[in-house]
């Protein structure tokens, strides 16, 4: 539940909370489940004084970028508090032919078990990020993709470099980390996914749900 005192036409409201949706919630996963109790509403009294926003026009835009302002980080405490979780993880897809491209490569990558388990073990396993790339349903010629583990490039080319292993390991030890997957030089389009690695407890909390 999200509130706010901003008086707002109500279709307007709608519309700055399916985007602000899109580029939050819609864009996490913990292990690519879903729940029956998932939902997101947004309630508002009207009493901040402001002038009724009834145009999509500069005030609609201050306030649909701050509702997703304030998504966004409500959806990354979600993957950061992953059952199980000891890693907060943000896979930033660029060089997409398009932003809905470069989401669903992000969360092919962000509910493998193989990388998420790869995360876990901090093991620098790029290849299971370029292959779940190659399942995302997504168009890219594989020798264009660069992969990064933070600032450690690790692919170039869609073929593997000679790294540094132990700081690999220590960028796969980080609390929070970055992946950026580069899929051509050529296109601009880019998107953000968030999740969590997969561990021994997040077996046995699901494992013993019930008890």
């Amino acid at each position: 539940f999200v509130t706010t005192d901003a008086a707002i036409e109500q279709k307007l409201l709608q519309q700055a909370l399916k985007r602000a949706g899109e580029l939050s919630f819609n864009r996490i996963s913990v292990d690519g489940d879903t729940s029956t109790n998932d939902c997101l509403f947004v309630l508002a009294n009207g009493k901040a004084g402001n002038q009724k926003i009834v145009t999509t026009g500069a005030d609609y835009q201050a306030f649909e970028t701050a509702l997703t302002f304030v998504c966004t980080g409500l959806a990354k405490m979600i993957a950061r508090d992953g059952e199980g979780a000891t890693k907060f993880v943000e896979i930033k897809v660029t060089g997409a032919d398009s932003e809905v491209d470069a989401v669903r490569a992000g969360k092919a990558i962000a509910t493998s078990n193989l990388v998420k388990t790869a995360i876990f073990g901090e093991d620098a396993n790029w290849g299971r990020i370029l292959a779940a790339v190659g399942y995302s349903g997504i168009e890219f010629d594989p020798s264009g993709a660069d992969i990064y583990l933070g600032d450690l490039l690790v692919c170039k080319g869609g073929i593997g470099l000679v790294f540094d292993e132990s700081k690999a390991k220590r960028i796969l030890a980080q609390k929070d980390l970055l992946i950026t997957v580069t899929l051509s030089p050529e296109t601009k389009c880019e998107a953000s996914v968030w999740t969590c690695d997969l561990s021994y407890d997040y077996i046995k909390i699901n494992g013993s749900y019930r008890t």
